[in-house]
């Protein structure tokens, strides 16, 4: 299911969305929603390069963090709506090993925020097994949805359905800061 566009494109933005849509109201630049997007990079093109280039046009701002720590900087920087949080973060820039990994260390920072933003939670494909494991701890810890890691276009498609859902439930479906 595609995300479509209900108000024509704003002067002020530019560029074309092919008809994404995630809320009513197209922001202001100044009120946009600002969505927290870590990932580990342990792809050539990862799906985190292609995500800003399809939501951007309709007022969103990405910070990315290609590890726990730049992630917790961008938090302590700015107010996060959403957070996209990639299990397989690593600890710093320099870790090279899935043994550095720190996305649930992530989570557990998102969670002990005055106001927890919403956190859709994507993981790795492994066993069955890790993948409850996976799954149950990051919903105790207050996760929107956990999803696979998008590899093709039709995931990446069910990656900004969930992002829409989120925005839906949690906002009433308005960009925060807009009354």
């Amino acid at each position: 299911m595609g995300l479509e566009r209900r108000h024509p494109e704003p002067p002020h933005y530019g560029g074309s969305t092919n008809g994404a849509h995630l809320a009513d109201d197209i922001p202001a630049p100044g009120n946009r929603l600002n969505l927290l997007l870590s990932s580990g990079g342990w792809q050539p093109d990862p799906w985190v390069n292609r995500l800003p280039r399809i939501l951007e046009p309709i007022g969103i701002r990405f910070h990315i963090a290609a590890s726990a720590r730049s992630a917790e900087r961008v938090i302590q920087s700015n107010p996060i709506h959403i957070a996209v949080v990639d299990l397989a973060l690593p600890l710093d820039d320099a870790a090279a090993t899935t043994a550095d990994e720190a996305g649930v260390q992530l989570l557990e920072l998102l969670a002990r925020m005055p106001v927890p933003p919403p956190t859709v939670v994507i993981k790795r494909r492994r066993s069955a097994r890790d993948d409850r494991r996976e799954i149950n701890a990051a919903l105790r810890m207050g996760a929107f949805a956990v999803v696979d890691r998008p590899n093709a276009q039709t995931e990446l498609e069910s990656l900004l359905e969930v992002l829409r859902r989120c925005l839906t439930r949690h906002y009433a479906g308005r960009w925060p800061g807009i009354s």
